[in-house]
């Protein structure tokens, strides 16, 4: 036996290698192929799911950017909004002193001039008051002739006349 080689080229030993020849070629056309379809189907597939998440990724970041800056000009609208509304304000605001000072200015110079016509009129009723005491005063003199004593007595009654009827 030790005269044998361990490894001999036996018919077993061709007919094994034959049929693993065999075996190879059919699971190479039976089961390689459609496995490595498989694959090549799984690779491209994921391949077009990694295109489509970047595709969406892209989309998203494109949304995000465009709501950042409709937020920021919503943002800025707002603002521009506020500022005039401010302005606004202040014009009122400033009409309305205006207007006010207008109508105090007003209603003083009407109440400066009712009082001059009330001052007027007043004054008129004293000179007719006084011209009516004047010629009651002067038809008493006239109607009697009078000594000093008669004078001061008529003075006396004249001023309590006077008195009595206002």
């Amino acid at each position: 036996m030790a005269d044998k080689d361990l490894i001999g080229i036996t018919s077993d030993l061709v007919f094994q290698l034959i049929n693993t020849g065999l075996v190879f070629i059919l699971l190479r056309k039976l089961l390689f192929k459609p496995v490595l379809g498989i694959i090549e189907a799984r690779e491209k597939d994921i391949q077009d799911n990694l295109a489509k998440g970047e595709l969406a990724k892209n989309q998203g970041i494109a949304l995000k950017t465009e709501y950042e800056e409709k937020v920021s000009r919503a943002k800025d609208e707002g603002q521009e909004i506020i500022r005039q509304a401010t302005l606004r304000a202040e014009q009122k605001s400033t009409e309305i002193i205006s207007e006010a000072k207008s109508e105090a200015t007003s209603i003083k110079e009407k109440a400066t001039k009712d009082i001059e016509q009330e001052r007027q009129k007043v004054m008129n009723e004293i000179k007719d008051d006084i011209s009516n005491i004047a010629l009651l005063a002067a038809s008493k003199v006239i109607e009697k002739d009078i000594d000093k004593n008669k004078h001061e007595e008529l003075i006396n009654d004249f001023i309590k006349e006077v008195g009595e009827s206002k």
